[in-house]
C-alpha cells in the first residue's frame, strides 16, 4: 500500500474512531465502576518502581530473573511498565509483538508483584515519523520539529490518532484478562507539546466560531480595534505565531489545554472499552499546575489521578514540594492518588545535579507522600540506564545493577509497610484552608509580567517573582505553619467548606467568580487576597471601572495607580514582627481605603502615602488584601495573623521549625498523626492529640508526651 493510501485511510478511519470514542466518553465521567472501585480499595500501600527490562544491557532474560528476585527480596509490590517503547510493541507498521512484555508480566505475576501498564503513545517509533512527517509538531514560531526526542508530535493529527488507537486497542485487549495487570496509565506526562500545526489552528478557529459566533464579537472581546486588527471573516484569523493580542494568547492557552484534555479523555474511553472490568485508568501528571494542562478537567475521565513528584534532596529535603503537589493532586477528585514517579537516587538530564539522598530520606519520603493522601509510591526507576538522555537520572540500582545503599533503604521501608501499610492506605484528609488556583491568571500574567528581574534567589522548585512563585510562597507559608490546605478552582461553585480562602493574584476572572468570593466573605468566610486580583476580565481585557472592579465593596478600597518597585521597601514600624525580612518588592498598588482598615504602610516618602496591606470587615467575614509582593517571612507572618483571626491555630503552630505534621483518618476510622523531622539533627516535639500507638515501633504514646525524632525520621501515631 502506498504512503498516500495509508494517509487517506488514516484520515477516514480516525474520523470514525474519534467520533466513536467521543460517544463512549459521554458514558465515562470518571466515576469508577463498582468493580474498579473495589479494585482501588487497596488492602495496603502499593510500593514499587518503574521497570524497563528492555533497557537492560546483556542477557535480558537472565537480568529479568535477577531483578524480580531482588524486588521480591526487598518487598516491592508493584511495577509500572511499557509506556516508553512503542517501537517494541509495534516494530513495523501493523506488526505487533507482545512476547517481550508477556515474559516480564509473567515473571512479575509469579513473584506476586502487580503491574500497571502504560499506553506507549508519547514516544513515536521511527517508522511512523518517516511515513508521516506531518505528525511531528510545528511550533508557534514556525520552527519544524524533528525526530529523535520524545513528546514531539501533534496529538490531533489524524494519522497519529489512527495509529495510537490501533495500538491501544491491541495492547489493552491482550492484557484485559491478566490478573497481574491492575491498571492502565494513559500516555506519560502529557502536554500540548507546543503544537501549532495547521490542523491545530483549524481546530482553534472552529472553537472560536462556536464560542464567539461572529468575528465581530471576537474583535470586540479582544479589543482588536487596536492597530486596526479587526476581523470580519473567520478566514482572516491570524495564526498564533506573531499575535500581540492578549485575548488571543489567553484563548490559545485554553485551546492547548482543551487539546490535552480531549486527547486523554479519548484514550480513557478507548482503554475502558477494551480493558478488564477491574482494571483502573489513571494518567501521570508530570507535576501539576502546568500552564497548558488542565488537570481538573483531565481528572474527570480518570478513576484515580497520579503524579510524578521530584524534589530537592540532602539539605534541600523538607517535604514542601511533595506537599504542594500532593495537595493539588488530592484536590482534583477530593480523593487519594498515586505517585507514579519520585526520586530514587539522583536526577537531571546531565551529571550537574547529582545529589543522592542522605540516609533516611528515601524512607521518610515514602511516608511524606502517604501523609498527603497517596496510596502508592513508585520510584523512577528500578535500574539506572547505561546511555542517552537520562543516564544520570538514577534508579534504585546504580549502573552496576547490584544491591546498594538505596536498595537497602527501600527494602527496610517495604518490609515496614507490610506491617503498617493497612493502617495508612486510604487516608482521608479534611482541611479548613484552600488556595484558589487560576491557570488563566498564571498564563495571562506571563504575557504581561509584573517583574523582569531575578532578584529573588533561585531555589529548587521556586522561580523568580511571578504568579507561580506567589502560589508556591503562600502554600509554603501554610506548610511552614503546619496548616494543611486544599486547592479550589475558578469552576468551584461553593467555598463554604473552608474557613480561610487564599486568593493569589486572581488577574483573570469573570464577574461571577468575583461575586462568589464576595458572597463567601459576606457569609462569614475569611479571605487573604493579593495584588492584581480582579484586574482583567475573562478575555484578558482590563476592566474599565476603577480597580479592583467587582471586588471593590468586599475589599473596601479602590485604586487608580500602581508602580513597579525598583528596590525592596520596608513596612513602617514592622507591623508583623518580621525583623530583617520586613520587606516588600516588585509591585505596589496605590490603595485608597473606603471601608477597609490600613494595617501596614510602606516606609517611604512617596509610597508611604498608601497602605501596603488592608483588611475589611464585610458582612460576617473579612478580606485581607496585600497590595504588594511580600518577602517569604513576612508572608508567613501575615498568614499566621489571618489564621489566628479565623480560629485555625493551635499546638501544631508551636512545634520546632524542623517538625512538620499531617493529620487524617484511616479506613479503620482512627485518627492518624504524622510527625516528621526534616533535619539532620535529633529533635523533640510535643504530641498534643489523643493517646495512641506509634505504628512504626509499636510503643504507646500519651497525650502531651514528648516525641524524640531521630534525624530524617518520623513517628506515626494512630489514636
Amino acid at each position: 500500500m502506498s504512503v498516500w493510501s495509508k494517509r487517506f485511510l488514516s484520515l477516514l478511519a480516525t474520523t470514525v474512531l474519534i467520533a466513536a470514542a467521543a460517544a463512549a466518553q459521554q458514558s465515562s465521567p470518571g466515576i469508577p465502576s463498582p468493580e474498579v472501585a473495589q479494585a482501588l480499595d487497596f488492602p495496603t500501600v502499593l510500593y514499587g518502581a518503574a521497570y524497563y527490562n528492555e533497557y537492560m544491557p546483556g542477557d535480558q532474560v537472565a537480568r529479568l530473573d535477577k531483578d524480580v528476585s531482588l524486588m521480591k527480596a526487598a518487598g516491592l509490590s508493584v511495577v509500572r511498565m511499557g509506556e516508553s517503547t512503542w517501537s517494541l510493541w509495534e516494530p513495523e507498521d501493523g506488526q505487533f509483538d507482545y512476547a517481550w512484555m508477556d515474559r516480564v508480566v509473567g515473571a512479575m505475576g509469579k513473584a506476586g508483584i502487580k503491574v500497571i501498564l502504560g499506553t506507549p503513545t508519547y514516544s513515536l517509533p521511527a517508522w511512523m515519523a518517516h511515513q508521516h512527517p506531518e505528525i511531528l509538531a510545528r511550533y508557534p514560531d514556525g520552527r519544524e520539529n524533528s525526530y529523535g526526542m520524545r513528546q514531539n508530535m501533534d496529538t490531533d493529527s489524524p494519522a497519529y490518532r489512527f495509529y495510537a488507537e490501533r495500538l491501544i486497542r491491541h495492547i489493552v485487549a491482550h492484557y484485559k484478562d491478566n490478573p497481574t495487570v491492575i491498571g492502565w496509565q494513559l500516555d506519560n506526562e502529557t502536554s500540548s507539546y507546543g503544537a501549532a500545526n495547521p490542523d491545530v489552528f483549524i481546530g482553534f478557529q472552529h472553537y472560536l466560531e462556536k464560542k464567539f459566533v461572529t468575528p465581530e464579537a471576537l474583535s470586540k472581546a479582544w479589543f482588536l480595534n487596536y492597530w486596526g486588527e479587526n476581523l470580519h471573516t473567520w478566514e482572516d484569523l491570524p495564526t498564533r505565531d506573531g499575535t500581540i493580542s492578549t485575548g488571543y494568547k489567553l484563548e490559545w492557552t485554553r485551546w492547548s489545554q482543551m487539546r490535552v484534555t480531549d486527547f486523554l479523555h479519548w484514550q480513557a474511553a478507548l482503554v475502558r472499552e477494551c480493558a478488564g472490568p477491574r482494571q483502573f485508568v489513571t494518567t501521570d501528571y508530570g507535576s501539576t499546575m502546568r500552564p497548558d494542562v488542565n488537570e481538573e478537567a483531565i481528572a474527570e475521565s480518570l478513576d484515580i489521578p497520579a503524579d510524578n513528584i521530584y524534589h530537592g534532596t540532602q539539605d534541600h529535603y523538607d517535604g514542601a514540594t511533595q506537599s504542594i503537589q500532593g495537595d493539588f493532586t488530592r484536590s482534583l477528585k477530593h480523593s487519594n492518588f498515586l505517585i507514579t514517579e519520585t526520586n530514587a537516587q539522583t536526577t537531571d538530564w546531565s551529571s550537574a545535579f547529582q545529589f543522592p539522598p542522605y540516609d533516611g530520606q528515601m524512607r521518610e519520603d515514602v511516608y511524606t507522600h502517604l501523609s498527603n493522601g497517596a496510596n502508592m509510591v513508585e520510584y523512577w526507576h528500578w535500574a539506572s540506564i547505561a546511555a542517552n538522555q537520562e543516564t544520570y537520572w538514577k534508579g534504585v540500582l546504580s549502573h552496576d545493577l547490584e544491591p546498594n545503599r538505596a536498595y537497602a533503604e527501600v527494602g527496610r521501608t517495604a518490609h515496614e509497610l507490610q506491617k503498617v501499610g493497612p493502617h495508612l492506605v486510604g487516608l482521608k484528609i479534611h482541611n479548613q484552608v484552600a488556595i484558589l488556583w487560576s491557570r488563566d491568571s498564571y498564563n495571562a500574567i506571563s504575557f504581561m509580567p509584573f517583574t523582569s528581574n531575578a532578584s529573588m534567589p533561585w531555589l529548587p522548585g521556586r522561580s523568580t517573582a511571578d504568579y507561580n512563585s506567589l502560589v508556591k510562597q503562600m502554600h509554603r507559608s501554610l506548610y511552614d505553619l503546619n496548616i494543611g490546605s486544599d486547592f479550589v478552582f475558578p469552576t468551584t461553585q461553593d467555598f463554604s467548606a473552608y474557613k480561610l480562602l487564599i486568593v493569589p493574584a486572581l488577574y483573570i476572572s469573570d464577574d461571577a467568580l468575583l461575586q462568589r468570593i464576595s458572597d463567601y466573605v459576606k457569609n462569614g468566610g475569611h479571605v487573604v487576597m493579593t495584588f492584581k486580583s480582579g484586574f482583567a476580565n475573562e478575555n484578558s481585557a482590563v476592566r474599565w471601572v476603577r480597580a479592583p472592579g467587582p471586588l471593590r465593596e468586599a475589599a473596601g478600597f479602590s485604586y487608580q495607580e500602581f508602580s513597579n518597585l525598583e528596590h525592596p521597601l520596608a513596612l513602617k514600624g514592622d507591623p508583623f514582627h518580621a525583623g530583617d525580612e520586613n520587606k516588600v518588592d516588585h509591585w505596589a498598588e496605590f490603595l485608597m481605603p473606603e471601608h477597609a482598615k490600613a494595617i501596614a504602610y510602606y516606609d517611604h516618602p512617596f509610597f508611604g502615602k498608601w497602605p501596603a496591606i488592608t483588611e475589611n470587615d464585610f458582612g460576617a467575614g473579612t478580606l485581607l488584601y496585600e497590595g504588594t509582593y511580600l518577602s517569604d517571612a513576612l508572608q508567613t507572618a501575615v498568614l499566621k495573623s489571618a489564621l489566628q483571626k479565623a480560629g485555625l491555630t493551635g499546638p501544631d503552630q508551636q512545634l520546632p521549625a524542623a517538625v512538620h505534621v499531617q493529620h487524617g483518618v484511616n479506613r479503620l476510622g482512627k485518627r492518624i498523626h504524622y510527625y516528621f523531622n526534616y533535619s539532620g539533627a535529633p529533635v523533640v516535639a510535643a504530641y498534643s492529640y489523643g493517646a495512641g500507638t506509634n505504628l512504626l515501633d509499636g510503643k504507646p504514646v500519651a497525650h502531651t508526651q514528648q516525641l524524640t525524632l531521630a534525624p530524617w525520621d518520623l513517628a506515626i501515631i494512630e489514636e
